[in-house]
């Protein structure tokens, strides 16, 4: 066995060296990045449609500076939990006055200095339904943006609620007024400022190649100091299996969201090169169970309208050690529809367990027994059987789904698992043509986007829940006041009891960064918004050594 060995070590060697080479031929100071998307427009205001993106929001977060940023618990509600950048104080007038103290030192990277005359202009374009109509929606409550000299801007919102200041800072960052006022949108579209951008952030523009890398090098006179990484190239691969192979070969420093299944992980974590950094992530997976009839959605669905059925289903699941087997440490189930992103999880209740004998409790309630001894559920002679609708681009729901179909044939439900390609998923989900929608959804770090689909009224609500109480909750805590965070638990709360759905998985994303960086630090809302505290080998590299 001594040959392989040899040969297992003259490998280990050659890709030391091959990473040596690598590393050697890009400078100390630099980081390679390796994702998965091109980003083309990175500009704010106009990642809208398809740009609104995320790596275009990345690469934004580089180029332009917010007035704040989130603080360490990402929480959204309330002036206090957020982190001065642009501005360096906020002081709030009245219960819908909130004014932004601009900080002196911030300039552009032309050198003209932030203004307010920036951020009335950015918010006149944001807030205007034909320029910007995903981000003017989201800045509805936001009735007027004005300037106090050069130095302080003043927000008006049109009604007391608990996030003000987040809708301020969070969804876009100031533009320079004195660069492009007066262009036409189609004018800027077609502006030098498209191709060569300034921003006031820790890194400017030095050239992009479609397709293939973004080149950002260190903004020397970034106020709050300079980066470390002098030298910045993002690099595109659309390929998984390439992005793992870029960062173990060495030629990428740095890689986002590594992709299931685990053996890209452990594949990773074996590399003495590589940390593994785990990350709270935006995203959920959930059994959604309809609550209409799929072949006429004006009636109650025959099985899932009944709430003791829909409870026994959620008791009769491992959920636990079904997601553990498929996602390892790196995900937990989530108690409600919470991401592991969003603060109001932090002092939720864990999820129900396991419990055979309460669900067949529950399932014989409502007249579901097996009556006939043959191991499967019925009623009125008709067995207990259900489908469950999945995209084929999941591996995770798919894995998933088979485990589910599974557990609950141990109870003695029937589930037909059904996979389509994604369009057609999508169509029938939107149609309410299913039993059991295995869903995925994304959020961004504010719980106000529950309402979404866990109101009554709510836009993406196709599986028709609805439960005042929990409108009459989520409108509350939205509106604000002492007890926001036990306003949302509440919700969370008779959501559960209710169990429109079986709330499957909240994964954490997994990044990868060579050892040779310290300091290192992702954030949940834009993977790379702390690149510029990076340091590389202690605080002698914190003073830049060029390139």
């Amino acid at each position: 066995m001594r040959l392989p060995a040899r040969v297992s070590g003259f490998a280990i060697a050659l890709c030391w060296a091959t990473q040596a080479a690598a590393q050697a031929a890009r400078g100390p100071a630099t980081i390679v990045i390796v994702t998965g998307a091109p980003a083309p427009v990175p500009i704010p205001t106009l990642m809208e449609g398809t740009q609104a993106a995320v790596a275009n929001y990345e690469i934004a977060d580089q180029l332009f500076l917010h007035l704040a940023g989130l603080g360490p618990t990402l929480t959204t509600a309330g002036d206090r939990d957020f982190v001065p950048l642009l501005a360096r104080r906020w002081v709030r007038r009245d219960s819908v006055t909130v004014a932004f103290e601009l900080d002196p030192r911030a300039t552009w990277q032309d050198g003209a200095p932030v203004t307010a005359r920036d951020v009335v202009f950015t918010f006149e374009r944001a807030r205007d339904p034909a320029i910007a109509p995903r981000t003017a929606g989201v800045l509805r409550r936001i009735m007027a943006v004005t300037a106090e000299g050069d130095r302080r801007v003043v927000f008006r919102f049109s009604y007391p609620y608990a996030e003000q200041v987040y809708d301020a800072v969070f969804h876009v960052a100031p533009l320079p007024a004195h660069l492009l006022a007066g262009l036409s949108q189609e004018e800027l579209r077609r502006s030098p400022f498209l191709t060569r951008p300034v921003g006031s952030g820790p890194y400017r523009w030095v050239r992009s190649v479609a397709g293939e890398y973004i080149e950002l090098a260190a903004n020397e006179h970034f106020f709050l100091g300079p980066p470390a990484i002098r030298r910045v190239i993002v690099r595109v691969a659309a390929d998984p299996d390439a992005r793992i192979n870029l960062l173990l070969s060495g030629e990428a420093d740095a890689m986002d969201n590594v992709p299931p299944p685990l053996a890209n992980l452990r594949r990773l974590g074996a590399d003495r090169d590589v940390r593994l950094i785990p990350v709270p992530s935006p995203t959920l997976g959930y059994l959604l169970f309809n609550q209409r009839d799929p072949r006429d959605t004006s009636r109650p669905h025959p099985v899932l309208a009944d709430p003791n059925v829909r409870r026994a289903i959620v008791l009769a699941l491992d959920r636990a050690r079904m997601v553990r087997a498929v996602l390892g440490d790196y995900a937990k189930v989530p108690y409600g529809p919470v991401p592991a992103i969003l603060w109001i999880g932090h002092q939720a209740p864990p999820p129900l367990g396991q419990d055979l004998y309460r669900a067949r409790h529950l399932l014989a309630g409502a007249g579901w027994a097996d009556h006939d001894g043959d191991g499967m559920i019925d009623r009125a002679g008709q067995p207990l059987h259900l489908t469950l609708s999945l995209p084929v681009t999941s591996g995770i729901r798919r894995e998933l789904g088979l485990l589910v179909q599974e557990q609950l044939r141990q109870l003695g439900v029937t589930v037909d698992v059904q996979q389509y390609d994604y369009p057609v998923f999508s169509e029938r989900r939107t149609a309410g043509r299913f039993d059991i929608d295995f869903s995925g959804a994304s959020m961004d770090p504010s719980p106000s986007g529950l309402a979404n689909s866990w109101s009554c009224g709510g836009a993406g609500n196709v599986a028709h829940y609805c439960d005042p109480v929990v409108d009459s909750l989520f409108e509350r805590a939205s509106r604000g006041g002492a007890n926001v965070a036990d306003l949302w638990r509440a919700a969370l709360i008779r959501i559960e009891e209710d169990a429109p759905a079986a709330f499957m998985y909240a994964p954490l994303y997994v990044y990868a960064v060579n050892r040779r960086f310290t300091n290192v630090t992702i954030r949940p809302e834009s993977s790379w918004l702390a690149l510029w505290q990076w340091t590389m080998g202690g605080a002698q590299a914190r003073k830049g050594t060029g390139d």
